[in-house]
């Protein structure tokens, strides 16, 4: 498919044009009905998705408009409810949801039917959401590009020629289209951060432990993380205030803070000192106009009064590199390494997964613990830059959405890609130093492609950086700016 090939701007109806936050009071305040708004999200659905194929696994209709109803009686009866009462919802395809299927956008798990929730699912049905479907994802969620031989290719919101990028590509683009009023994803090499930067919309990813998750490690296991992802970041910090907060099934989770997020939004980024860590002193490479468009949205910073300036952790970017790649690999390899052991399934993984598994198999422990050595002299770096400044800033992608029939970059500005994700390297500091991370919009490329923008804050500062991305969004047109396919 083409730019050109896209259909006619779609009209958008006017309750999808709100958020979830204002959508949830209605609802509670009886403005308007949860029958209502799943009607307006399953007509919009049918017009838009077939294009991009973001929401896979969609429930029957009449299913959804049985729970929209029993979702209305409840507030009709004075009940307490959620913060995503009657809102509806679209999980990602990697995480378990009861009765729902769950592929992770294999083969082999086709057919797969979870008994029980993922515990942020349960907690966001807790809220009152309404599980419509799916969010597609590459196979695995492997890969900064959402494509699987289940359900296929996921197409950018803003040209659907170009990928969504991943892992939680489908609910970048749901978000985008205004299928979703917000959205959670995963994120262990980017994947919330850089199909957010991809589709023009906010995509947290938590402090490690923030948001708790099962693990047949709990103790090791500590690179990826559930976020939440939203068009507004009143939005994405009260879908966090519902992921959030200590499971005693998940022995580092971190305690509630004891506040709502979406609560404590206010801030005055004056006199903030923020550092711009660009492409690591020419350690990455960019393609033209990335850099230029993300030190220009640095400059939304300086008018709000907080000091912008340059800045470089005292470490090698290659020994962060290559200890991301052995922990990553140790951790997939030791879920996975079944899956190629067994003659059933061995063929049915795709290469860059084969690839993560087989590289574990000749991991030693001295490996696994040099790597581990390196992870905790990285967060000791970070340490020092966060002495002296409050938020690291880094662009979000190094490369401009490409072509959907790609499945990742061969070469980045000429210097060749030596793996499946090298060319998302710029996300794996705020992964191995457990910080949080937000990408924001930082605006589009001349062909109208977006880009984002990565504030990076202290370890556990979660509210800092949605304050500081709170302030941002106040001088950020880009999210006004709807996708070609709806009408304006």
């Amino acid at each position: 498919m083409t730019a050109s090939a896209s259909p006619a701007p779609v009209a958008l109806p006017e309750l999808l044009r709100l958020g979830a936050v204002p959508l949830a009071r209605m609802i509670r305040a009886r403005e308007i009905s949860a029958v209502e708004l799943m009607r307006a999200c399953l007509g919009h659905v049918a017009a838009v998705n077939p294009v991009c194929n973001a929401i896979v696994s969609l429930r029957p209709e009449e299913e959804l408009l049985a729970e929209a109803e029993a979702a209305d009686r409840a507030v009709a009866a004075g009940a307490a409810v959620g913060p995503l009462h009657g809102l509806p919802q679209a999980i990602k395809d990697l995480a378990a949801t009861r009765g729902l299927r769950t592929t992770l956008g294999s083969p082999i798990y086709r057919d797969q039917v979870p008994q029980q929730d993922a515990i942020f699912v349960a907690r966001m049905r807790a809220a009152g959401a309404i599980l419509i479907g799916k969010t597609n994802v590459p196979e695995f969620g492997y890969g900064s590009n959402t494509y699987n031989p289940v359900f296929g290719v996921t197409r950018n919101a803003y040209d659907p020629s170009r990928i969504a990028g991943g892992s939680s590509g489908g609910a970048a683009v749901a978000l985008a289209l205004r299928m979703l009023p917000v959205a959670d994803g995963s994120d262990m090499g980017g994947s919330l951060r850089n199909p957010a930067a991809y589709n023009n919309v906010f995509g947290f990813r938590p402090s490690q432990g923030r948001v708790p998750a099962e693990n047949a490690d709990p103790f090791y296991t500590q690179m990826s993380t559930d976020g939440p992802m939203a068009r507004s970041i009143a939005d994405l910090a009260m879908l966090l205030s519902v992921q959030a907060g200590r499971d005693e099934r998940v022995p580092l989770s971190l305690e509630d803070p004891g506040f709502r997020f979406e609560d404590r939004l206010d801030f005055d980024p004056a006199g903030r000192r923020l550092a711009w860590l660009g492409d690591l002193g020419g350690h990455l490479p960019f393609e033209a106009g990335i850099l230029e468009l993300c030190e220009r949205a640095c400059g939304r910073f300086r008018a709000l009064g907080a000091r912008v300036e340059a800045a470089r952790p005292d470490f090698d970017p290659e020994r962060l590199w290559r200890a991301w790649v052995v922990l990553r690999q140790h951790s997939i390899g030791g879920k996975q390494r079944g899956l190629i052991e067994d003659p059933a399934t061995r063929d049915l993984v795709k290469p860059e997964a084969r690839w993560e598994i087989e590289g574990s198999l000749r991991l030693s422990a001295n490996d696994v613990y040099d790597a581990g050595v390196a992870r905790g002299a990285w967060y000791q770096a970070l340490q020092a830059l966060f002495r002296h400044h409050d938020f690291l800033l880094l662009p979000t992608a190094q490369v401009w959405p490409f072509d959907a029939g790609e499945h990742w970059p061969k070469a980045i500005a000429g210097r060749a890609m030596d793996s499946y994700h090298r060319w998302m390297e710029v996300v794996v500091g705020a992964t191995m130093a457990g910080c949080p991370a937000i990408s924001v919009p930082a605006g589009f490329s001349p062909e109208g492609l977006p880009m984002g923008l990565q504030i990076i804050g202290r370890p556990r500062d979660d509210l800092g950086v949605l304050r500081m991305a709170a302030a941002y969004e106040t001088l950020c047109p880009e999210l006004t700016r709807l996708p070609p396919m709806i009408a304006g």
